[in-house]
């Protein structure tokens, strides 16, 4: 039992910390493509489903992979997934992207809104995993 309380728990702590962390870098990623100005015509050059179980009910993720160039020549490659199920490869779709960091691009649509709204409920679903996971090992230590 103190496998459980001394390391694994602590475990799972530190992988909520992690999720955060990419959670808050993906939205700081596209928050930067879309209030950099910069955009570029994109092709699709694949696009794939996967199937996630989540209580035994399936969830499709569209993905697609993007293939544009910036006005200095250098081609760029990105994956993306949540895109329209109706994009197929070699369909043209306007991407934004950051001058710095290009292969960071996106090709939603900007949705501040929507996406600080997942960021919040996100980190705030994290949160209090970790408050739960650490009031219970602070109790049986």
């Amino acid at each position: 039992m103190d496998f459980v309380f001394h390391i694994l728990f602590p475990l799972f702590i530190v992988l909520m910390f992690w999720a955060a962390h990419a959670i808050v870098r993906r939205t700081r990623q596209r928050r930067a493509a879309w209030e950099s100005g910069l955009t570029a015509q994109a092709r699709v050059v694949r696009a794939w489903a996967t199937v996630q179980m989540v209580n035994n009910v399936a969830r499709r993720i569209q993905w697609h992979e993007y293939d544009f160039t910036t006005p200095d020549g250098r081609a760029v490659r990105f994956k993306e997934s949540g895109g329209p199920a109706s994009r197929e490869p070699g369909d043209a779709t306007l991407v934004y992207y950051a001058g710095d960091e290009p292969d960071k691009a996106t090709a939603s649509e900007p949705q501040p809104a929507k996406d600080m709204f997942g960021t919040v409920f996100g980190l705030g679903f994290l949160g209090v995993g970790v408050v739960i996971i650490a009031k219970v090992m602070i109790q049986y230590w």
